[in-house]
């Protein structure tokens, strides 16, 4: 297959059987579905959705156990992440809950953190990233990312941004389920139309938290 035609409905048929049968036999055995319903059409997906979010890369199927004590091999859910910069771009995530998009930042260094404390806290920069927090949250998605507990140090309680001050990490979120669009064609426009949406905040992390 070299067109994408959408997401299967087989897909998320596959992570509900693999959270039951988590284990290397039965990974080996349903290898092929695998590849035919979930990594073979958002290889397609991120194809066509590259020349507008940049280079898409899927993560691996497989968990990294060696600190864990839960010891099931694979994940049970499939990530894909679109970008031009290092830690910073667009999300979707294929599980048997169904399709999850997303945008922002996970990974922080000391150097991009203060970079980001410091764009928040200038009026300018910091009420630009409050207004696209205030419009993703009015289209739907969910604000998230690692957090403190309070403002941190060195900056005051009461500031008017306390709340973005607190986060080392900054994204935005949307369970969509399973929409009678995804298993089409039409995803592409679908997806690319939601990370659109998030392009704002994309874009501001961007430029003042990046790696």
């Amino acid at each position: 297959m070299t067109t994408f035609h959408g997401i299967p409905a087989g897909a998320f048929e596959f992570y509900k059987e693999l959270q039951d049968n988590n284990n290397r036999d039965w990974w080996l055995e349903h290898k092929d579905r695998y590849q035919e319903l979930v990594r073979g059409p958002i290889t397609l997906l991120l194809a066509e959705l590259e020349p507008r979010f940049g280079p898409g890369r899927i993560f691996r199927p497989n968990r990294d156990i060696r600190f864990s004590q839960d010891k099931s091999p694979y994940k049970t859910a499939q990530g894909a992440f679109a970008s031009t910069q290092e830690g910073m771009g667009y999300y979707l995530q294929v599980s048997a809950d169904g399709l999850l998009v997303g945008g922002g930042y996970h990974s922080y260094t000391p150097a991009q953190l203060v970079r980001y404390r410091n764009s928040v806290d200038a009026s300018g920069t910091g009420e630009s990233l409050r207004h696209v927090i205030d419009a993703v949250s009015a289209a739907g998605f969910v604000v998230e990312g690692e957090q403190l507990r309070t403002v941190p140090r060195g900056y005051p309680r009461d500031h008017p941004r306390g709340e973005l001050l607190k986060h080392k990490s900054l994204a935005a979120s949307t369970d969509l389920g399973q929409p009678a669009w995804l298993d089409t064609p039409a995803a592409v426009q679908e997806i690319g139309a939601l990370w659109d949406e998030l392009r704002p905040l994309v874009d501001w992390v961007g430029r003042h938290a990046a790696p």
